[in-house]
């Protein structure tokens, strides 16, 4: 049963307040979540295509579309021939981290938390953000470069292609095991569809300003403030 913790803070299924220390891992998705952007929709807006990529991107984000893995090749393919310099446009200009971000990352560090994010956007911005947060794993996808210009591809690593819902769940039991934790000593945090696989792996399962499918899902819904909110229900 929902029930609203603080005004704009939501719990549901269990019973408030948690302790940080019973977690060792917390990790997030990018875009609209750690940062204030669909960095996909930024650079489509250079290609004068926002519109149509956004449509594309809101779609998959509410769980409309299905195959995330679809939905992000139609949206590459509309970015062909963007010059690659929109990426640092995007970056230095557009991009900002939400608010309570820094504030959330160094305070489970400080009590001894590895950070994992994990993106289905692409390794240009989440290295950056990587190092703009100190955080520990990441991973997101590599757009195809080829001449200064975007292919409309992603690049192959050795894991896959595109890091999708099911990749985001892998990764963050990967991790978990690689650490020696079981998944319920792991927080999740997204705003999206393909974020549920992993935050329903989670020991706890948090959605900031997220879509309706997620907030009804997830155990803590941040609906108002910042992403440093947490701490008012999972204290240090």
């Amino acid at each position: 049963m929902q029930q609203e913790f603080a005004p704009g803070l939501v719990v549901q299924g269990f019973t408030a307040p948690l302790k940080l220390q019973n977690f060792k891992l917390i990790a997030f998705d990018m875009d609209s979540t750690l940062i204030n952007i669909e960095c996909i929709d930024e650079i489509a807006d250079a290609a004068g295509r926002k519109a149509e990529v956004a449509a594309i991107t809101e779609a998959a984000m509410r769980g409309e579309i299905t195959d995330f893995k679809d939905s992000l090749r139609r949206r590459l393919a509309l970015l062909k021939g963007v010059p690659e310099t929109a990426l640092h446009e995007v970056f230095e200009q557009r991009l900002r981290l939400n608010p309570g971000a820094k504030t959330l990352v160094d305070t489970c560090k400080a009590q001894g938390m590895k950070v994992l994010l994990v993106s289905g956007g692409f390794t240009f911005f989440a290295d950056r953000v990587c190092e703009m947060l100190n955080i520990d794993f990441s991973r997101s996808n590599v757009l195809d470069i080829a001449d200064g210009h975007l292919t409309g591809q992603v690049a192959m690593q050795d894991w896959g292609d595109i890091c999708d819902g099911a990749e985001k769940r892998k990764m963050l039991l990967h991790i978990c095991a690689q650490m020696g934790i079981k998944p319920n000593e792991a927080i999740a945090m997204g705003d999206g569809a393909n974020d549920l696989p992993m935050m329903g792996e989670a020991g706890l399962s948090v959605a900031y300003h997220a879509k309706p499918k997620v907030r009804e899902q997830a155990m803590i819904a941040i609906n108002e403030g910042g992403l440093d909110r947490l701490l008012e229900v999972v204290q240090v």
